[in-house]
């Protein structure tokens, strides 16, 4: 399990399938899957509480405000900024738990001593893509939902990235792959974030589990002659870490060698031997 060192955010506690999470000040209560255990303390009444995320038995929910609760504020992690905003569905805009893999990248691009052109899918609102593009890598941002896109470039703004070099595509994933593949571009590293089930705009359909290894192949013909790393991140419980791992050594290193790497990812949390998980990731290096 690989875990972050955050000082503007914190897990205070869990349990009965809710996150108790302090956002530099701003304190939400949240629905949690992996929260199967019984809680501590009485967190519906914590001193302080701002929201609480209230599931809908028709599906989706809504925010419940405790307290003061701003519409949007800013979070940082060392040298990133990032916007926090409360969405449906739960979602804050930011999934903290990822730094771990900010770092990694962070290092791998800062000593890779050349021009780096990096690949986010599924880009949400570019965590990924600010760490890499502060890092110096030039990152083509690539992501269906407009005010996701339009969220990663604020965020890439409130870092203050000297000349920055990002592309935001509003796309389909897929879609935009197939064409970069026509046009013969090439990227030295990519990333991707798929969503465990999607449905396009047309009545495609997408499932993790049955389409992740054939993306993973279609995406290995945008690298470059020397690539740097290809890291795939799942949120979906099922799929665990060794299968990420399959997938990049069969896709690549089997092909050009390099190392694989998966692991768990997580977030501290303050009670006593409490690490909450959060997903799994695989991530292919040449070296």
């Amino acid at each position: 399990m690989k875990v972050a060192e955050w000082k503007d955010y914190t897990v205070i506690a869990t349990g009965d399938g809710y996150k108790l999470e302090n956002w530099k000040g701003v304190i939400l209560l949240r629905p949690d899957p992996q929260v199967i255990w019984s809680t501590s303390i009485d967190m519906d009444n914590y001193k302080g509480l701002s929201a609480k995320y209230i599931r809908s038995e028709t599906g989706g929910g809504k925010w419940l405000t405790k307290g003061k609760m701003p519409q949007e504020w800013t979070v940082s992690y060392k040298d990133l900024v990032f916007k926090v905003k409360p969405m449906g569905f739960k979602h804050t805009g930011l999934f903290p738990e990822q730094a771990v893999n900010w770092d990694l990248m962070t290092d791998l691009i800062k000593t890779a001593d050349r021009e780096i052109s990096v690949l986010n899918l599924f880009a949400y609102t570019g965590g990924a893509t600010v760490a890499c593009a502060k890092a110096g890598a030039s990152v083509c941002h690539v992501d269906s939902a407009k005010a996701m896109v339009e969220r990663a470039g604020e965020n890439v703004r409130l870092s203050k990235i000297e000349n920055p070099r990002v592309r935001y595509i509003i796309d389909d994933c897929k879609k935009f792959i197939e064409r970069e593949i026509r046009r013969g571009r090439k990227y030295d590293a990519i990333i991707m974030d798929p969503p465990s089930y999607g449905r396009g705009p047309n009545g495609e359909t997408w499932k993790l589990e049955t389409e992740l290894f054939s993306f993973v192949q279609l995406c290995t013909k945008l690298l470059s002659d020397n690539p740097l790393f290809f890291l795939i991140n799942s949120y979906t419980t099922g799929l665990q870490p060794q299968v990420l791992k399959n997938i990049l050594q069969k896709t690549i290193a089997n092909k050009i060698g390099g190392e694989v790497d998966s692991y768990e990812v997580g977030l501290k949390t303050e009670e006593k031997g409490i690490i909450l998980p959060c997903g799994n990731s695989g991530i292919w290096i040449n070296r």
